[in-house]
């Protein structure tokens, strides 16, 4: 098995039918590829075999998240030379394993195979990363389903991501003013930019839904002079957030529930926010979560759906989840087009009144997060494990790419439930939000 490295660069080059532009350092310690590009450290010759199983990005994720793969060098350089080769081509099909393996199989590409397998090693699928999810059975966001899969996702633990959000403990989208703000004061800026779309008074109620570590709750109140009430299905998140409201002082005005949005029974709230939470809710759930939102709301009152979305596609059937994502990240999550959150909100009864898409402010957060998990790596890893401090990095850095990119954008949807009267309440040339 010599040179292992220039053995897998030239049956990488055969198979993609194209010139592999990142440099193979392998088992072996031999390298191969262009000088001066980032480095694909491959481990262990069970990377391959992760491979062979599960073409593609899943299987380059396995190997990533065990520590048989890693990159030397500049890691958004890497993804953005491999995004083309992998996740956009199995992105155009629906079975990238098949895909793969019917390429494998042509006669002229046979003997490569052949030399693939000997490089992999036995032919024994490895067993996945213990970050893989659980089985997971039922139906798609039952109450019981949803929280298990939030759970999987948020409570990795405070400290985890007190390293990777900062202070502010804030786990959405920030709004930066300018790209050498701090996290922190764009983080703020968010906030704030979100209260005043929502015209947030003194004495108001608000509910915040997918409160996180209550930070939107904590700056309603505090700068606003609101009663609100956040809600959560993370217990540890819940925790956190009645902690740092004690230390505020505000417990006689904030309440935090560990509660699904379908099981809120309260009065109307004069206004809702929902910030990163509704990637959670699943398609064939929006109408149902564009419904409950608008029947919480008293006749005036505003929402704001902080949301991801994706680019829509030709024929939306085709349309899969990131298997990635779905195993490591946030089980059950969905995104949509802007243009469909739009209509099932007007259809629940919603005047939506403005929409602001701001997928490079994502980028410029994404890009803080991943620094800051890089800077305490050590106790990153040891407060979770290296597993899925890998995964965290992994998923951050590809998405930080997927925005500037324009794969995917993040928008801010104002939504009122005008009266019968037809005052909205939102003034004219409101889009200043003085």
């Amino acid at each position: 098995m010599a040179d292992a490295a220039g053995r897998l660069t030239k049956l990488a080059e055969e198979v993609l039918g194209t010139p592999l532009p990142v440099r193979i350092r392998a088992w072996d310690r031999s390298e191969s590829g262009p000088p001066g590009a980032p480095v694909l450290v491959i481990r262990h010759r069970r990377a391959l075999r992760r491979l062979l199983f599960k073409p593609g990005e899943l299987g380059l994720a396995r190997g990533w998240v065990a520590g048989d793969l890693d990159i030397e060098g500049d890691l958004y350089e890497a993804l953005d030379l491999l995004a083309g080769l992998l996740w956009e081509r199995a992105a155009t099909t629906k079975a990238p394993r098949a895909a793969a393996l019917r390429a494998l199989a042509r006669p002229e590409l046979r003997a490569a195979a052949r030399e693939l397998l000997a490089l992999a090693g036995a032919p024994v699928p490895p067993t996945p990363p213990a970050e893989e999810v659980r089985r997971r059975r039922g139906p798609l966001h039952t109450l019981r389903r949803d929280k298990e899969a939030i759970s999987h996702h948020y409570d990795v633990g405070n400290d985890f991501y007190a390293l990777v959000l900062g202070p502010s403990m804030v786990y959405s989208c920030a709004y930066w003013e300018s790209p050498d703000a701090s996290l922190e004061d764009a983080q703020r800026d968010k906030l704030d930019l979100i209260c005043r779309k929502l015209a947030l008074k003194e004495g108001q109620r608000l509910l915040d839904v997918g409160c996180g570590w209550g930070s939107m709750v904590l700056h309603a109140a505090r700068e606003y002079g609101v009663r609100a009430v956040g809600i959560t299905l993370s217990e540890e998140q819940a925790t956190f957030a009645r902690k740092r409201i004690a230390e505020a002082g505000l417990a006689d005005r904030i309440e935090i529930r560990v509660q699904d949005y379908r099981e809120i029974k309260d009065e109307p709230f004069d206004a809702i926010s929902s910030i990163g939470m509704a990637e959670h809710v699943g398609r064939d759930r929006y109408a149902e979560y564009a419904s409950a939102l608008y029947a919480l709301l008293r006749p005036g009152g505003r929402l704001l759906n902080h949301q991801i979305a994706r680019r829509p596609l030709a024929d939306e059937e085709t349309y899969r989840v990131d298997d990635f994502i779905d195993r490591y990240v946030f089980p059950d999550g969905e995104l949509a087009p802007v243009g469909r959150t739009v209509a099932q909100l007007e259809e629940a009864g919603f005047e939506v009144r403005d929409v602001e898409g701001i997928r490079e402010h994502y980028a410029l957060t994404l890009r803080q997060w991943v620094a800051n998990l890089e800077k305490h790596w050590d106790e990153a890893a040891r407060l979770t494990s290296p597993g899925r401090a890998r995964v965290w990095r992994l998923y951050m850095a590809a998405s930080a790419l997927s925005f500037e990119r324009n794969r995917i954008g993040v928008n801010q949807v104002l939504a009122v439930r005008t009266p019968d009267s037809g005052t909205s309440g939102v003034r004219l040339r409101e889009r200043s939000w003085g």
